[in-house]
């Protein structure tokens, strides 16, 4: 019995399920109370959420040990602190942001046109236009634009910060237009984007792992009154470890909707987020204002594999080997080994042309792979879903 007991504590640690997610547990840690004395470099602490003056951030950075100083406090800001920073006017040149905004106005129009552009995981079709992979776009439509753009030093002190050197920059435009509704709370990517069912099956490490892998921003390209509907944060919530799986209850939900706060921005200010924080973008409630956005995703530059591997090529070669194999090797076998050729993740891909239907993520190369093992398809028919889907993910 002991040792049963001993077991099942371990299982417990190890492994986090929706049902042992706890609110009074969450609330503890939720409602702490951001103290200003804690972060000496931030100007202020509005709604429990830090704010700092971009300029004198910079000006504290200039020396070696000042910037070291200054990324610690940003570090500990978006890890046991509040998890989001307000970075007030990091854009002093706004025409930047401006110049910028045309460059995403005329995507957005021209994806109108051709009825093509993507929906928000998160919102209802329809309400908001979004850009996937505005960073490429913006990039090929005016590099230099981009370069002044991406130049900015308060971007690069946060990503830093969080994330160390070499990191990934990745951006989406979100505008929600007048009567945009707000989208459902939710934490980012990875595990965010993923089912309960799926989440469960990662080790408790990895729940803690998946939100120093990202880093979330937004560049205000409008002032953003709250009528305009800027993001709902929680501040804190980013602590509770079950956080990705507490949300899917409607307890965390309500709890979020009924202590959420919004803060206003200008055009130029940016906000960076722990990516495990619960937040959602507001409903647009004004009649005039397309409140845009844009959103960084700052990705670990460890957030690769060691080697190339062509996995597309080893499917296209083991698809007519698992068929033959068919009831010589078990179904538990015939996974191992889809999952040991196949890739097995959603991302990277082209959201335009790989959008998630169904879901949070588009069908991956594994499930593709099942799929056709399932339903017997030809080797030619496989072969060329592998293309057409490889084609999909290309930029």
């Amino acid at each position: 019995m002991k040792t049963d007991n001993q077991q099942k504590r371990r299982a417990d640690r190890v492994w986090l399920t929706e049902e042992t997610c706890d609110l009074g547990d969450f609330r503890r840690l939720a409602e702490k109370t951001t103290a200003l004395s804690d972060y000496p470099l931030a100007s202020a602490v509005d709604k429990n959420i830090l704010i700092y003056d971009s300029r004198k951030v910079m000006e504290a950075a200039a020396a070696c040990e000042g910037r070291r100083a200054v990324l610690a406090e940003i570090c500990e800001a978006f890890g046991e602190g509040p998890g989001v920073v307000v970075f007030k006017h990091a854009f002093e040149d706004t025409g930047i942001i401006d110049r910028a905004s045309a460059i995403f106005d005329g995507i957005i129009e021209e994806q109108h046109r051709t009825a093509t552009g993507g929906g928000d995981h998160f919102a209802k079709p329809g309400a908001n236009d979004r850009i996937w992979n505005s960073l490429e776009k913006h990039c090929l439509a005016d590099p230099a634009n981009f370069a002044e753009y991406y130049g900015n030093a308060i971007i690069a002190l946060a990503s830093e910060a969080w994330l160390g050197p070499s990191y990934q920059m990745t951006a989406q435009v979100n505008r929600v237009n007048p009567g945009g509704a707000a989208q459902s709370a939710h934490r980012d990517y990875h595990l965010g984007f993923q089912s309960s069912d799926v989440i469960e099956q990662f080790p408790a490490h990895v729940h803690r792992l998946s939100p120093v892998l990202t880093l979330q921003g937004a560049v205000a390209h409008c002032d953003m009154p709250l009528e305009s509907g800027p993001t709902l944060f929680l501040p804190h919530s980013q602590t509770y470890v079950p956080g990705y799986l507490a949300l899917k209850r409607q307890e965390f939900r309500d709890y979020f909707e009924a202590n959420h706060v919004q803060l206003p921005l200008e055009k130029g200010d940016v906000v960076f987020f722990n990516p495990a924080l619960f937040h959602a973008a507001g409903t647009n409630r004004s009649t005039d204002i397309k409140r845009v956005a844009n959103l960084l995703q700052v990705s670990s530059a460890f957030g690769r594999a060691m080697e190339t591997v062509n996995r597309e090529r080893m499917s296209a070669t083991l698809f007519p080997a698992l068929k033959t194999l068919q009831g010589r090797l078990s179904p538990g076998e015939i996974a191992n080994a889809v999952a040991a050729c196949a890739e097995g993740y959603s991302f990277p891909t082209n959201l335009d042309r790989d959008p998630p239907l169904g879901g949070l993520a588009p069908k991956t190369q594994a499930q593709l792979m099942h799929e056709a093992l399932k339903e017997g398809w030809s080797d030619e028919t496989f072969v060329a879903a592998l293309a057409e889907q490889a084609r999909k993910k290309l930029s």
